[in-house]
């Protein structure tokens, strides 16, 4: 008998029933909830007179609408504000803890559910935002759904889903200095597409995987949905271990050792059957930039921007351009930004501060560029600013912020004005994503937002290291 995925194992043990829709009704073992697509969701539950089914199942936090700087209530935002008491008001009355401003726990929802250790291997997770495969990272089928989902969720613990195809993605090799797990992502998006996972769930390994950390795994995952697929994970092993255990909502003790047992039974066997491979070399990628209007059109930093008719999309291409005022042929290197944002549930984690820390010390921002460093969590800043990296940002001239989402979607006041053109940690380069409907957006590891914002201009990383 062949192996099993870990997809397979999980979605089997979750299996509830067959609709007769052909789609599987899956048990949804944990739910987080933020302030943007939970009102209407709540509000159907009322209209229904039906309750939160297991609302210990159920996490909730702000994120995406919180300002970064001044958070003096009532908010400056009026829609801010109508959505925060709407989701303070809804967690209080169906009985569903919650992590709000005046909260320890506080901060985006892809980053403090693993910090938690309510993110657990054998799971399955879903939250109202795309990019839930974040959680993937530990051997978890996490979904992004939309609000109506949300809905089902809260009132049943499960989802009515189809089942997807696995594809394996091999890393192997080494990363080369200055390449980080920022860089594999956009260089996985770039080969397959943006559409490339549709109907597919990515499996992520190789030896470049496994010598990953958690936060560098979770950056590879977050951008699955990038890549078209719903759902990006990694097996469990070791390093997953020790980052779950002792965190607040992990098993402890005696079971914190039988949880091991099984979650190492839930990664793929050996001879598991794929769907389709494909294989990447370590050494064959380099710190990279996105140049274009979504997260696939990107170059290497040594590469010249390419021809239109170099892509399956042309049309697309030439849209990109447009937009974005480049030329084909010219190189990525030099480019002139306005803004610097590092933060995002892509890149605001404490390993991506001490990355972007260590190429800022002792260096000065370029006059006359806006930089932003924004803590995914109250508990990533209150580490980071226990190591001193606040310091050493705001003494190069970086402002340094309160937990949020921020600038990746500009929910809030941290915007794009005009035709600014920003060197962003964050996962989506579309037009207007960050707050402008001519702003551009180059996407690229926290390191090489931080050498961009000290040179002005995007720059190579590797001659700051």
């Amino acid at each position: 008998m062949s192996g099993r995925t870990l997809y397979e194992k999980i979605w089997d043990s979750h299996c509830v029933g067959v609709l007769p829709t052909g789609q599987t009704q899956l048990f949804i073992g944990l739910h987080l909830i933020h302030e943007i697509t939970t009102a209407p969701a709540f509000d159907m539950l009322r209209e229904k007179g039906m309750d939160v089914a297991f609302p210990e199942r159920t996490f909730a936090t702000v994120d995406h609408i919180v300002p970064t700087d001044v958070r003096s209530r009532p908010f400056l935002d009026r829609e801010a504000e109508e959505l925060t008491q709407a989701l303070e008001k809804n967690v209080k009355q169906f009985g569903v803890e919650f992590f709000g401003l005046d909260s320890a726990n506080q901060g985006i929802v892809h980053v403090i559910g693993p910090q938690l250790g309510l993110t657990q291997p054998g799971m399955t997770l879903a939250c109202g935002d795309s990019h839930t495969s974040t959680h993937g990272a530990f051997g978890t089928l996490a979904f992004g759904i939309g609000t109506s989902q949300v809905r089902d969720v809260l009132a049943t613990q499960t989802l009515a889903m189809e089942k997807l195809k696995v594809r394996r993605i091999n890393i192997d090799g080494a990363l080369g200095t200055g390449v980080y797990a920022k860089d594999v992502i956009l260089n996985i998006i770039r080969r397959l597409g943006v559409a490339g996972g549709k109907g597919f769930a990515y499996e992520y390994g190789g030896s470049v995987i496994d010598s990953m950390n958690m936060e560098e795994r979770m950056t590879v995952c977050n951008m699955s949905i990038e890549g078209g697929a719903l759902v990006g994970y990694v097996n469990p092993d070791t390093t997953t271990f020790e980052y779950l255990k002792g965190r607040p909502y992990a098993p402890g003790g005696a079971a914190f050792d039988r949880a091991v047992a099984y979650w190492k039974s839930i990664a793929s066997d050996a001879q598991a059957k794929y769907d389709d491979l494909v294989n990447f070399v370590g050494k064959d990628i380099e710190p990279t930039v996105t140049w274009g209007i979504n997260p696939g059109q990107a170059v290497g930093i040594t590469e010249k921007l390419p021809k239109p008719d170099e892509y399956s999309d042309p049309a697309g291409a030439t849209k990109a351009y447009e937009h974005m005022g480049w030329q084909p042929g010219a190189p990525i290197l030099g480019t002139p930004i306005d803004v610097a944002f590092i933060g995002s549930c892509t890149n605001g984690r404490l390993a991506d501060l001490r990355a972007a820390a260590k190429i800022a010390k002792g260096r000065k921002v370029r006059s006359g560029i806006r930089a932003l460093v924004v803590p995914g969590s109250a508990e990533v800043k209150k580490l980071a600013e226990k190591e001193g990296l606040h310091e050493i940002f705001t003494e190069a001239g970086f402002e340094w912020r309160e937990a949020g989402c921020s600038m990746c979607l500009a929910m809030n006041p941290d915007k794009l004005h005009g035709k600014e053109v920003s060197a962003s940690s964050s996962n989506r380069n579309f037009i207007g994503r960050q707050g402008s409907p001519q702003g551009r957006t180059l996407l690229m590891s926290p390191a090489m937002v931080a050498a961009a914002a000290l040179s002005g201009k995007v720059v190579d990383v590797r001659d700051y290291q």
